[in-house]
């Protein structure tokens, strides 16, 4: 028999613990949280930026990019260098490669420095003209895998418009570079403006 005493005392609720993050480990969950939307909202504006100046200066900004690909290629044969000179460990032939491919890199990145313009204009003519090849292959083995296809218009359709946009890279690569360029810029901004969208919003209840 259950004494008066014994049946006064409150049962225990499942629901009295408390269901609330420590103070600690919420602050530091929305410390994380300001962190992760400044982060995104940074990439954001920076990939906008570039998008907008490419859009704007598609010549300066392409110049650019040529600059900071001779920059690269100096780097690693100067660090392709450091390996030769002090990889005491590696064989005489190990030892001789590395000194050939530093001697390749940091001449083709003082060459693109000697001519900014005409290695920016050599290197877009080379990615038109592989993008083009590159559209023309996948058109034509697109072309011979047609009767595998389970939508066999669409994939006639997609064939033809490869092969035609490749062949018009490959004959005019010039012009398609610039075009390709500013495709970049305008796919840059889009993105961008996105991503600064997503910042604001992020972590914010819908």
């Amino acid at each position: 028999m259950t004494s008066p005493t014994q049946s006064s005392q409150p049962t225990p609720s499942p629901s009295s613990g408390s269901s609330a993050f420590p103070p600690a480990l919420a602050e530091a969950s929305a410390r994380a949280l300001r962190i992760l939307r400044i982060a995104l909202g940074l990439a954001g504006v920076v990939t906008l930026l570039v998008g907008a100046l490419i859009l704007i200066w598609p010549g300066r900004t392409a110049v650019v990019g040529t600059a900071i690909l001779a920059v690269y290629l100096i780097v690693v044969g100067l660090l392709y260098l450091a390996a030769a000179i002090f990889s005491q460990h590696r064989g005489a032939w190990a030892r001789i490669g590395h000194l050939v491919l530093a001697a390749l890199f940091v001449a083709g990145g003082i060459s693109a420095f000697s001519n900014l313009q005409a290695t920016t204009a050599v290197l877009a003519v080379f990615l038109a003209v592989l993008i083009g090849v590159l559209w023309i292959v996948e058109g034509i083995v697109s072309l011979a895998t047609v009767s595998r296809s389970e939508n066999r218009v669409w994939t006639v359709v997609f064939a033809v418009i490869s092969v035609l946009a490749g062949i018009s890279l490959v004959t005019s690569p010039l012009w398609s570079a610039v075009l390709l360029w500013w495709l970049v810029g305008i796919s840059l901004v889009v993105i961008g403006a996105l991503q600064v969208a997503r910042a604001i919003t992020f972590g914010r209840p819908a």
